[in-house]
């Protein structure tokens, strides 16, 4: 099997380190860069199963970076920041990030997040069978083999997790799901009670592939208990 190569963005050096060093313990294969600059020439020139991502970074910042990558591909990405204030976080889940760490951080903790992350990126795009390769939902179209999906033949530029969202209502059309199951089929992971980031997902999907986000009518909201696909026709 390929190896697994992990990006690591921080210009902290101490803290760069210790990443790539608890990586590489594990069998990851790692690159480290510490500069905005040094990181989007690095990604254009390998391909990564991930990018660990500090925000602030001389020459180019960290949001500036992700919003670059998520032009380009859905590789999981986790965020590395000092702030901690929820806006800073729903800002990053916005732009397309997978997960959100506040330093200080514990190595332990990093590795589990990424090995979860890795586990589920690898389970869904290499070791479960698909029983089809596209799914076809209105004017939308999603591509079970290299996870794109498209509007109109547009690039919708899904984040991994919004794209397992809407492959979930997709292949549910007349299932209401509520945020915990939800957040079970994209994270794959218990649920903490943690409405806050399946809105933000919901949200953030909605703005991407609605007409006019404010007034959805691909994934619309059944009040009291959770969302669906709404009323769609394939041609």
């Amino acid at each position: 099997m390929e190896p697994i190569n992990i990006l690591v963005v921080e210009d902290d050096k101490d803290i760069n380190n210790l990443i790539c060093n608890t990586l590489k313990k594990t069998g990851y294969k790692v690159d480290a860069a510490f500069d905005g600059e040094e990181a989007l020439q690095k990604f254009k020139e390998s391909n990564y199963h991930m990018v660990i991502l500090d925000l602030m970074l001389p020459k180019i910042d960290g949001i500036e970076i992700m919003r670059r990558i998520r032009g380009e591909s859905i590789v999981p990405i986790i965020i590395l920041s000092a702030k901690d204030e929820e806006i800073d976080k729903i800002l990053g889940l916005r732009m397309g990030a997978d997960d959100y760490m506040t330093k200080p951080f514990s190595a332990a903790e990093l590795l589990a997040r990424v090995d979860s992350i890795i586990r589920r990126s690898f389970y869904f795009n290499e070791l479960k069978p698909l029983e089809e390769d596209k799914i076809i939902c209105g004017e939308v179209t999603l591509d079970l083999n290299s996870y794109e999906a498209a509007k109109k033949g547009e690039n919708l530029s899904l984040t991994r997790k919004e794209f397992e969202i809407l492959k979930l209502f997709c292949k549910n059309p007349n299932r209401v799901f509520t945020k915990e199951q939800i957040f079970k089929a994209a994270w794959d992971e218990e649920y903490m009670g943690d409405e806050n980031t399946v809105m933000v997902h919901i949200r953030r999907l909605r703005a991407k592939i609605e007409e006019n986000p404010s007034s959805p009518k691909i994934i619309v909201t059944v009040w009291g208990i959770g969302y669906k696909l709404g009323e769609i026709k394939n041609d």
